[in-house]
């Protein structure tokens, strides 16, 4: 039995030692060589269009906050948020549904905005018609009517105030660092206004049973899930999709 397994140990030992042995016959692979050159651009352009790329891949990371707080998204999203809480449906619309169907409606009312950006703005400097800074210029022109539409003068003279300007003579005069704050915080009331007035019929069906139950001696029994049902049918009933995306896109107008 000793010397089984002696032969065993042996054939073992081989066998690692001719796996090893053609592991170190097999040629090591060739790698190949890098090197790196700094030095001088031959042509200036080239130097440019690498600059311009980094400024690209800079606003493309900047994206989301420039989509939250230059366009209709803020607004939309916190309206179809209150409004799910309104329902009392919890996470019924899911955050992925609310926040596709904010991002569409966004689309659909920028559109007019995004457009003109594309035919005063885009198309010249991409013919090589206009340099960088007018192209910025030419854009800034539409989403600025289209902020100064929705921001209140007072949340404008706020900024202006705090950030010691010089009082623009004309709306278009107004800097972008002061119009955007001045836009978002306008965006958040009207979001809250509109909120406001959506959980109203809620709240009378919510105060509505929970009368009712305590009249009945129901103490126990949560409202929630007897008034649910009946906010649903009455949602419903009034067609509210309908009816809260027609508001969203007519307050833009």
């Amino acid at each position: 039995m000793q010397h089984k397994h002696f032969i065993i140990m042996i054939s073992a030992i081989l066998t690692l030692l001719l796996a090893v042995s053609s592991f170190a016959a097999v040629p090591p692979l060739p790698l190949p060589n890098v090197s790196l050159n700094i030095g001088g651009a031959a042509d200036q352009g080239k130097a440019a269009t690498v600059v311009q790329l980094l400024l690209i891949l800079t606003v493309l990371s900047l994206a989301p906050a420039i989509l939250l707080m230059l366009t209709s998204f803020t607004r939309i999203l916190i309206v179809l948020s209150l409004l799910r809480h309104a329902l009392g449906t919890q996470q019924m619309p899911s955050n992925q549904i609310v926040i596709g169907l904010a991002l569409f409606l966004t689309f659909f009312i920028m559109a007019p905005v995004w457009q003109q950006v594309n035919e005063e703005a885009l198309k010249p400097y991409y013919e090589d018609r206009i340099t960088g800074e007018e192209a910025f210029s030419l854009a800034s022109v539409p989403i600025k009517n289209f902020m100064l539409k929705q921001t209140r003068e007072k949340d404008i003279a706020l900024f202006v105030n705090i950030s010691k300007e010089k009082r623009p003579e004309k709306p278009m005069d107004i800097s972008l660092p002061v119009l955007i704050p001045a836009f978002v915080i306008s965006e958040l009331k009207t979001a809250f206004q509109i909120g406001f007035l959506i959980f109203l019929p809620f709240f009378i069906i919510d105060i509505a049973v929970s009368s009712i139950l305590l009249s009945m001696g129901m103490m126990m029994l949560p409202p929630v899930m007897i008034s649910l049902p009946f906010k649903l049918l009455l949602f419903v009933l009034v067609d509210g999709w309908y009816l809260i995306v027609e508001s969203l896109v007519r307050s833009f107008k």
